[in-house]
């Protein structure tokens, strides 16, 4: 039996015999008694394993140390010490995996920097168990917000030859000996020899790829880990991260911002309704508040601006900004941060300078900005970014000549305004981003199993 099964029928198995598997959290010893945390991982709760000398092997059973395997059989008691409703009053026990006295993961606060060395071990943490599984069942509550709105799964390339991101923010990939690459007479490595016959990228995006889809299904949304160079050491930034991408066909900017708030509402009341412990665990140890925030963010109605808008209230703030706004370039972290206290809601921020945008978002009338959006929630900044995609092949073709895009990597793109093309909006969301929004955790870090940032790529 599993814990969660044992909790979702706890009183049906009162005085029964019931037998589990899992391991050691804690053992209190005491001279004729023991009690022992013991947890499985299928759910966040533990049971209280309770023993006395009178068992057999008593002596045995308080040696067991904090880590091990074990297999046990007990019968189920209502409680009636504090602390907890249930426990199982042990009868036997088998040792599946013991554990040395060194273990690292012993019953104590750890700090996070000490978790990330110990990244294999962390997940039996009781934080981390709780991050873990509000990942988990995000992931789920994605799928099944696209799934029951008509939207198609589709699995786009890691692998691509498309200039999505810019070169400079894509890792090359290669089968040439780089130590000794094959060689054109100026000089240049000769790709016709490597794999793929051209330079080959993992990708930054599956948005390029996705837009081919939802111009044949209408709907369809890409949900898998993306790639970029960015040597960033901040708490939001990691090379190796998972994106939620939809791409919508006959869609305007409107009609988008609609359904980033719309689906951002569904995920976070799904966790509140289906992660009440784990959010629970978050509000008294990582976050204080941050129940009453997921639920204010459930029932706010999100706050629609303009990137002049927003740069207009910046500059009337009475505040010594450490980068001063301006109506040409993007917003500083303490700027979404005010920008969001200023509203006290999620705010869109839309209508960007077009040199700060990608080449592909579509251009406005002013010839000046583009028909992008920003998604800033309080407490973690921009949280996802979208804009309604240039459906002029022309117009198109003049920002890859002015963005310096390679052209034949993304001509099959281009191509899609040719061929029955039409107006059409799609959105990224950074999903460990929306992690560390649902739980409080300040860094990307520490929602991600095994990060890989700037100098770490251990385990």
């Amino acid at each position: 039996m599993d814990l969660k099964e044992l909790f979702d029928k706890i009183e049906e198995n009162i005085d029964k015999k019931i037998t589990l598997t899992g391991w050691i959290k804690n053992h209190r010893k005491q001279k004729e008694f023991g009690f022992i945390d013991f947890s499985d991982g299928t759910c966040f709760k533990h049971i209280q394993i309770v023993y006395d000398n009178n068992i057999s092997n008593f002596e045995e059973i308080q040696k067991l140390h904090v880590g091990c395997a074990i297999k046990i059989t007990g019968t189920l008691k209502k409680s009636l010490g504090a602390g907890q409703d249930y426990e199982v009053v042990l009868e036997s026990y088998k040792l599946e995996g013991d554990c040395p006295e060194d273990y690292p993961i012993q019953p104590k606060r750890h700090s996070m920097e000490f978790l990330r060395e110990q990244a294999y071990l962390r997940p039996r943490t009781n934080t981390f168990q709780a991050v873990f599984r509000v990942r988990s069942m995000a992931a789920f509550a994605i799928h099944k917000y696209f799934q029951e709105n008509g939207y198609i799964y589709v699995n786009t390339p890691l692998i691509t030859t498309a200039d999505c991101e810019g070169e400079n923010q894509m890792f090359k990939i290669t089968t040439l000996d780089l130590n000794n690459p094959p060689k054109l007479q100026d000089g240049k490595v000769d790709m016709l020899a490597d794999l793929f016959k051209k330079q080959a990228y993992i990708t930054g995006t599956g948005q390029l790829h996705g837009e081919a889809f939802a111009l044949a299904f209408k709907k369809i949304y890409t949900f898998g880990p993306t790639f970029r160079t960015e040597n960033s050491n901040t708490k939001t930034h990691a090379n190796e991260f998972w994106m939620i991408e939809p791409e919508i066909a006959f869609c305007d900017l409107n009609d988008l911002m609609d359904i980033e708030e719309d689906m951002l509402k569904y995920i976070v009341k799904y966790i509140l309704d289906n992660c009440s412990e784990e959010i629970t665990f978050f509000d008294k140890f990582i976050q204080k508040g941050i129940k009453e925030k997921l639920e204010k963010l459930v029932n706010s109605k999100f706050k629609r601006i303009t990137h002049h808008e927003a740069i207009d209230i910046l500059k009337q703030a009475n505040i010594k900004w450490e980068f001063e706004p301006n109506y040409e370039d993007d917003i500083a972290k303490e700027h979404e941060k005010y920008i969001t206290e200023y509203f006290n809601t999620p705010v869109f921020i839309t209508t960007w300078p077009k040199d700060i945008k990608a080449w592909y978002m579509k251009l406005n009338e002013d010839n000046k900005t583009v028909a992008a959006v920003d998604l800033e929630v309080p407490g973690i900044g921009e949280l996802m970014g979208g804009s309604q995609r240039e459906e002029n092949y022309d117009k198109l073709l003049e920002r890859i000549k002015e963005m310096k895009i390679d052209y034949n990597s993304v001509d099959w793109f281009c191509n899609l305004r040719k061929y029955g093309g039409c107006y059409h909006s799609g959105f990224g969301l950074g999903f460990e981003r929306l992690i560390m929004y649902l739980t409080g955790i300040e860094n990307i870090r520490d929602v991600i199993p095994f990060p890989r940032t700037p100098g770490n790529c251990d385990f």
